[in-house]
């Protein structure tokens, strides 16, 4: 990926020239900021490393995986929030000390075993996608963070295919995973935003969900095995399935963000490729009304491989990329729904019938097919924006089905203040992307015309949306995870025994801290 921005930079694209009309009338006049800084231009800190350290980790991973040059630094010292770009926009940086880089399990034993005689904290690192500060090079009192790259763990290890299991190596990226099983007619079918970059490994610590949840679950649903290698000791989980063998182990792993562990290998249920795929659209009066046809769609089963709510703001922003100014100017919700695999005529009647009788009208194949084709593309407008001074990021949440009109106004309205008192303007969109029978979740994109540091003022803005999430019953993460960013919040969700328990758990595990310390579990809690 760009070491300060998203993806591949030959697929970088400049703003439409609708939305930059647009922005305007949204956000008032807007400031262009000052250039990016140079790779070569970044300062910092010499590596505080000494040559025992690297000849070390050189021993467990061979000399030429261990790498402390500044551009390697660089690009492992953070996720791909807006606030990481925004650092990576400034001349001084922080950064690892250096990159190690593993290629099986037992190298990733040995790293460990050198951080812990060594007192070097260690940053597992997957596709660097993280948006909640899991990747912050954070010391947490050791005297030196390495960043354990684990892209050389790859490959599609075993498959049953009789049992429909695959096993991967954790850093396989999703496009990777998905060749690999294509090869035996076979997929996972999990594709977050992030799809092109993450990796199995990241999919499983964060819990992710990808945008064909609708038919294919959440990532964690579909992991039936695993395997980790934490400081005190090595531990492969998932024997059977329907195992009553005491508590699930294998889901204190699924979203532990490395924080107890290196998880090293996935196992998951894969399926046939499907055949058959079918496109459809649609249009609402209003977000209600396309909330009350996503219920009933979930509540009676058997729908879309995806289905997505775009809000009013949402749609109109969507319309003007594609040159639709007039169009975007007007209101109205809109779905995209796609259905893949068996019976697709039939269940494509049984949602028709449910969004009709929701007030929802059917606007073709067209909008579904736009959507898919640029699903993965939705980070290289974020960059586009803040390259024109436009502040942009998201945040997401999920609720009840009765508590959800309740909980989107509460964050929309603590987003709004929290620009306005920063005298910027602001325009917040939302979606719905993941339904369940008794909820769904809301995910945020907020734009807004911020004249002078934005990382001062998004932070006090996020808090403030945080804290509205949990005053309305929402839960402060969906599926981009806790990190840093969300850790403070984590006790008034789980409650103070609960942190108790995943931090005697930290203990137990890694009882010298040295795993992404401060993520998920503040520090002062895990002493």
């Amino acid at each position: 990926m760009r070491w300060n921005g998203w993806g591949d930079p030959s697929r970088a694209k400049g703003l439409p020239l609708a939305v930059r009309t647009l922005l305007p009338l949204l956000l008032g006049r807007i400031r262009r900021p000052e250039p990016p800084v140079a790779l070569d231009a970044v300062q910092l800190a010499p590596s505080a490393l000494t040559a025992d350290d690297l000849a070390a980790f050189r021993a467990a991973v061979g000399p030429q995986h261990v790498d402390d040059s500044a551009e390697s630094r660089i690009r492992h010292a953070g996720g791909r929030s807006t606030p990481d770009l925004l650092r990576r926009r400034q001349v001084e940086q922080a950064a690892p000390d250096a990159v190690v880089r593993p290629s099986t399990h037992d190298e990733v034993r040995a790293c460990l075993d050198v951080a812990v005689d060594r007192g070097i904290a260690l940053i597992p690192f997957g596709g660097g996608t993280s948006v909640v500060g899991a990747l912050d090079p954070e010391r947490g009192g050791h005297r030196a963070v390495v960043s354990l790259d684990l892209r050389r763990l790859d490959g599609l290890l075993s498959l049953d295919e009789i049992s429909g299991e695959a096993v991967l190596a954790a850093g396989t990226s999703g496009p990777e995973a998905e060749a690999l099983l294509a090869a035996h007619g076979l997929e996972l079918g999990h594709f977050p935003q992030s799809f092109r970059y993450a990796t199995i490994g990241g999919f499983a610590a964060a819990r992710s969900s990808g945008q064909n949840s609708a038919g294919n679950g959440r990532f964690d649903a579909m992991v039936t095995g695993i395997r980790v290698a934490t400081p005190t000791g090595d531990i492969e989980l998932g024997r059977a399935p329907g195992s009553a063998a005491g508590p699930d182990l294998v889901r204190i792993f699924l979203g532990s963000e490395g924080i107890f562990g290196v998880i090293t290998e996935v196992r998951v249920r894969v399926h046939p490729i499907p055949r058959g795929r079918v496109f459809e659209s649609w249009t609402f009066p209003d977000f209600a009304a396309g909330v009350e046809g996503l219920r009933r769609v979930a509540q009676h089963g058997g729908g879309p491989t995806v289905i997505r709510l775009s809000d009013e703001a949402e749609t109109a922003v969507s319309l003007a990329q594609i040159g639709r100014i007039g169009k975007a100017l007007a209101k109205g919700a809109s779905v995209v729904t796609v259905y893949e695999g068996e019976r697709i005529a039939e269940r494509r009647a049984r949602v028709s019938a449910h969004l009709a009788s929701a007030g929802g009208s059917s606007a073709g194949e067209g909008a579904a097919e736009d959507w898919l084709e640029g699903r993965f593309d939705g980070p290289y407008l974020r960059d586009s924006l803040l390259d024109a001074g436009v502040f942009c990021e998201t945040l997401e949440t999920a609720t009840t089905w009765s508590n959800l009109h309740a909980l989107r106004s509460a964050v929309a309205d603590a987003l709004t203040r929290g620009f306005a008192e920063a005298g910027a303007k602001s325009y917040v969109m939302c979606h719905v992307s993941h339904g369940y029978p008794t909820g769904a979740s809301l995910y945020f994109t907020v734009l807004a015309g911020i004249r002078s540091d934005p990382l001062t003022v998004w932070g006090l803005v996020k808090a403030g949306a945080n804290d509205a999430i949990l005053a309305a019953g929402g839960t402060i993460s969906h599926h981009h995870a806790v990190g840093r960013d969300h850790a403070p919040w984590l006790a008034e969700e789980i409650g103070d025994t609960g942190v108790r328990i995943l931090a005697a758990i930290k203990r137990e595990l890694d009882p010298a801290g040295i795993l992404n310390p401060g993520a998920v579990i503040p520090l002062e809690r895990t002493r």
